[in-house]
């Protein structure tokens, strides 16, 4: 089963979302620490001025983590999905294997080379062992479709 074209791209943005936030997440709060108590020689309006761009840094360090939030649903919600297409698929290929069976079987059996065969000598044996073959499948197609409603 193949990933959505876009599964890639949202990997990649997570992982540099995170590192950005490893990056910058410690800054503000140095910011805030400076400019609580500037030094002297700096003028109070370029103070006002970097409080105001340590505010809008947080806030952008503040919107990274919740685009990574919003990432990892994103990625769960694509895994779920994945899943969902894959169990699909799995039932799928059992209810085929599942119906394959009874003629495999007869196959089998009557493929051998050897004495006894059952309806061997009758006219009707082989419309009789198709018939049988055909009931027991639709009997498996039945049992199997049945549960897929719960």
């Amino acid at each position: 089963m193949a990933a959505s074209p876009g599964a890639g791209k949202i990997g990649v943005a997570a992982q540099v979302l995170t590192r950005i936030q490893r990056l910058l997440a410690p800054e503000p709060s140095a910011f805030f620490r400076l400019l609580n108590r500037p030094p002297s020689w700096m003028d109070p309006a370029v103070v006002q001025e970097l409080r105001q761009s340590a505010e809008e840094f947080s806030a952008a360090v503040a919107d990274c983590a919740a685009l990574a939030d919003r990432i990892r649903l994103l990625q769960e919600e694509v895994a779920a999905r994945m899943n969902e297409s894959l169990n699909r698929t799995l039932f799928i290929l059992t209810v085929v294997t599942v119906l394959a069976l009874p003629v495999n079987m007869a196959a089998g059996l009557f493929g051998m080379n050897v004495g006894g065969i059952p309806l061997s000598d009758s006219s009707h044996g082989f419309i009789l062992i198709c018939t049988i073959l055909l009931i027991l499948t639709c009997l498996l197609a039945w049992l199997s479709f049945r549960r897929r409603g719960d």
